[in-house]
């Protein structure tokens, strides 16, 4: 683990601390810098003023000569000058720094000062009051020229003074542009180094970052915060490329899942797109045990039945099975071996047959086989069998391969399941169609063998009688009845033999009505109004067959002259017959112990279909047969 700095150490060395430690460095600078040129400048100012001032001094001695030998009686003005250059003298000596006005700080320039005070206070002003009284001038004019080249010697010295500290002055001046432009340079450097160069490495980290380069790295050169932000930096993309590399590793992970995902899935389309399609059950299951062993790599399989008690499996099919594995357990109790106890228990998985005690009284490990692993077959929650996988070698299916083995075995369940179902309705409509078959000749070929043989009962008593009136009577009823009843059987297979495709429902309906029309010579008003859909081929048939059964009827019993055939195919299905014959009493039907053998077929298969089957009648008024299929029933076509 990295070693922290202390919080000092961070203060020290952070970039603020730099920055405020130089700018107060270079302000510093530049303030002493300007503070020694102010006081430069204020001591010429103050010294250019003594020069003034010590100039006056030897103009004031002139002056006062001058007035003493020219008007010696004005001793007023005389001694304003005097007084005057006391002052002066006096101001020179203590100095004026509101003014500004003071001698330079040297001493050379003091002592020069010092003399020409003396001179004065000594020889000059004494002798210049002793005239004013009234004295000698000539003590006074002999001293003057030295007072006056004492203080000229002053004025020069000041002046060298002066201009020394005009000199300093400029130099200072150029020192401190020289030190402005250094300082600029510096601080320039100073920025790039600690600010603009770490900022802009750490544009070109981010850069290779933005371009996935997360092996990229920054150098920490320093302490302070772009070196902790260079640092943190790195942290990051190194966090980065850790996650980044696991994140591949993850995606190539969840890659791999998919496409065995995906190949699971495949298979288990393959084999439930197989096993929906038509073919006999031992067919589906070889289908079914082929795409099981190439998927998972088995040596042999197996499938095997319940028998209806429970107690026995039977070999169904068996691929990649020895012969000898096959005769041998091609009927087993349910107890007898894991495939039995797989109808039990769901699952029996077996890696390795040597592991398991007694190996050898296994018949799968006495075939060479080393690993097995058994499922059942269920439909609806009912089980109905097994089906085995043989490996050659030691295996261990997965999570995902077992689950996958367990819906195959549902979907073959439902498949066999499917197939029998659909053998026992096939079953089952071969019973209807029979009974239908059954109901229709005992309605027409039945009852009129019955009047035939009441006939022929009654020729044979009329011949042993002799009576050939009776016999000539009863001729012509046997012909007619005969003729009926092999009308009868053409119309029933007739209508047996009608089969129809999608959308052929008006084509039966007119080829019905048009034999109905040539057979009875009774017209037909045919009125169709079609803006359905089609119904399916099985409700196609059945409404036709009950247009023909309600036609048979008109021409067995209505003695109709005319018949009106309405089809109206909308959202609802309609079908109405009429006819103009002789019509019944319904209650009188309804009396009657046994009912009409042709209306309980037209009413059975209006009830296949889903549809609803009224007639209306009265005597002498005809039949009304109604037949409608709500949109509730219709079915897909």
């Amino acid at each position: 683990m990295d070693e922290q700095p202390l919080p000092e150490t961070r203060a020290r060395h952070s970039l603020s601390t730099r920055i405020v430690a130089s700018s107060i460095v270079a302000l510093c600078v530049v303030l002493a810098m300007t503070g020694w040129t102010l006081w430069l400048s204020w001591q010429l100012e103050g010294a250019g003023a003594a020069i003034n001032d010590t100039g006056s001094l030897r103009m004031r001695a002139n002056q006062i000569g001058l007035a003493l030998l020219q008007q010696p009686q004005d001793i007023q003005r005389s001694t304003q000058i005097l007084a005057a250059q006391q002052s002066t003298l006096e101001r020179l000596r203590r100095g004026v720094p509101a003014r500004p006005l003071f001698l330079p700080a040297d001493s050379a320039i003091r002592t020069q000062f010092d003399h020409v005070t003396g001179l004065w206070q000594r020889q000059l002003q004494p002798a210049a009051q002793q005239a004013l009284r009234g004295g000698e001038l000539d003590h006074y004019l002999a001293v003057l020229p030295d007072f006056v080249a004492n203080a000229d010697r002053l004025v020069r010295m000041i002046e060298v003074d002066n201009a020394y500290k005009t000199s300093l002055l400029r130099f200072s001046q150029a020192v401190l542009i020289v030190i402005a432009c250094v300082g600029t340079l510096v601080m320039i450097s100073l920025l790039y180094l600690w600010i603009i160069m770490p900022v802009q490495r750490l544009q070109e980290g981010f850069v290779g970052v933005a371009a996935r380069r997360f092996s990229v790295r920054l150098p920490v050169e320093s302490r302070d915060e772009l070196g902790a932000l260079a640092a943190g930096f790195n942290h990051m993309a190194e966090e980065l490329d850790g996650v980044y590399r696991d994140l591949e590793a993850r995606v190539q992970l969840k890659t791999a899942q998919l496409e065995a995902q995906n190949l699971e899935l495949a298979a288990l389309y393959d084999t439930a797109a197989f096993l929906n399609q038509p073919g006999e059950i031992k067919d589906i299951c070889q289908g079914f045990l082929e795409r099981v062993r190439r998927q998972f790599g088995a040596g042999g399989c197996s499938i095997r039945a319940m028998d209806p008690a429970g107690e026995k499996l039977l070999l169904v099919v068996a691929d990649g099975m020895p012969t000898e594995l096959e005769e041998n357990e091609h009927c087993m109790k349910v107890d007898d071996c894991f495939c039995g106890q797989a109808t039990r228990d769901g699952v029996v998985l077996v890696r390795d047959f040597r592991q398991l005690p007694l190996p050898e009284s296994y018949e799968c490990s006495k075939a060479g086989f080393a690993s097995l692993a058994v499922f059942r077959i269920t439909s609806r929650n009912e089980v109905l069998g097994s089906f085995s996988l043989h490996f050659a070698q030691p295996r261990t299916l997965s999570a995902a391969e077992v689950q996958l083995l367990e819906t195959l075995g549902q979907h073959l369940g439902v498949a066999l399941e499917n197939r029998r179902l659909a053998a026992k309705a096939r079953q089952l409509a071969v019973a209807q169609e029979r009974n239908l078959v059954a109901q229709g000749l005992h309605d027409s070929i039945a009852q009129g063998l019955n009047f035939l043989n009441l006939q022929v009962q009654l020729l044979e008593d009329a011949a042993r009688r002799g009576a050939l009136d009776d016999v000539r009577d009863i001729v012509p009823q046997l012909r007619t009845g005969v003729g009926e009843s092999y009308q009868d059987v053409r119309e029933l297979l007739s209508n047996f033999r009608d089969k129809f495709e999608q959308g052929e429902l008006l084509r039966g309906i007119r080829d019905t009505t048009a034999r109905f029309e040539r057979q009875t010579g009774i017209p037909v008003d045919l009125s169709i109004t079609d803006d359905g859909a089609p119904l399916p081929p099985e409700q196609q048939l059945q409404v036709l067959f009950v247009l023909q059964e309600a036609l048979s009827n008109v021409r067995k019993h209505a003695a109709a002259s005319a018949v009106a055939v309405q089809v109206c195919n909308q959202r609802d299905f309609e079908l109405v017959v009429s006819d103009d014959g002789n019509g019944y009493d319904p209650d009188e039907v309804a009396a009657r112990s046994e009912q009409h053998v042709g209306l309980a077929i037209m009413q059975e298969r209006a009830a296949r279909i889903g549809a609803l089957l009224q007639l209306d009648s009265r005597p002498g008024a005809g039949v009304r047969l109604r037949l409608r299929l709500d949109a509730a029933h219709r079915q897909a076509a």
